[in-house]
């Protein structure tokens, strides 16, 4: 499989009809969108109760900044399937595409999803990332793994990827950027407490 991987959006939809949102590296692999969530996972036991999934694509970044700092309440309009299923999608969404499962490889810690694209659609033309934005996304991930990454690391990455904040942010960059430095705060104050 490709290591390649894209930084996504997915929307999901439990069985009751409340929406998830979660930022998801995801992999393309002959045609079809390939997850592995780790365990435990609201989209992995969404996707496994429904069989369905949106794939969002944003330039939004607050998104990303907001789902790893516990804001998740994004704003969604309903998505209808071609079969009267229905999902979620993201209303900023440049596009969505709406995918259902096609297949699972089990694991105990990271199963691998298999989704075929069932509809899709465009709603905005794709600008493109500015470097800040690109900045937040890898913010995102950083922040992610704050327990499990060494402090220094963290301190480095954050310092290089400020470059990019100082020249290319706007204001929605600026917000998610400050999240994320928040979380890194308390996560260091949290760490000082412990020990």
């Amino acid at each position: 499989m490709s290591e390649r991987i894209f930084e996504n959006v997915i929307t999901t939809c439990s069985p009751a009809g409340a929406v998830h949102v979660a930022p998801m590296g995801v992999r393309y692999l002959d045609g079809e969108v390939v997850l592995k969530p780790f365990r435990p996972s609201q989209t992995l036991d969404n996707i496994l109760a429904t069989r369905r999934a949106v794939l969002n694509v944003i330039t939004d970044v607050r998104v990303f900044a907001g789902c790893v700092t516990r804001r998740r309440d994004w704003p969604t309009v309903p998505v209808n399937a071609p079969d009267g299923s229905t999902a979620a999608r993201l209303a900023c969404a440049h596009s969505h595409a709406l995918l259902c499962l096609a297949g699972v490889g089990e694991d105990a810690q990271r199963p691998t999803l298999r989704l075929v694209r069932m509809h899709e659609a465009q709603h905005s033309a794709f600008p493109g990332f500015n470097r800040a934005q690109a900045a937040v996304i890898e913010g995102a991930v950083l922040v992610s793994r704050l327990h499990l990454l060494p402090r220094e690391k963290i301190a480095t990455e954050l310092g290089y990827l400020q470059i990019a904040i100082d020249k290319t942010a706007g204001a929605e960059e600026l917000e998610a950027w400050g999240w994320l430095l928040e979380a890194v705060a308390r996560h260091r104050a949290t760490a000082a407490e412990a020990a």
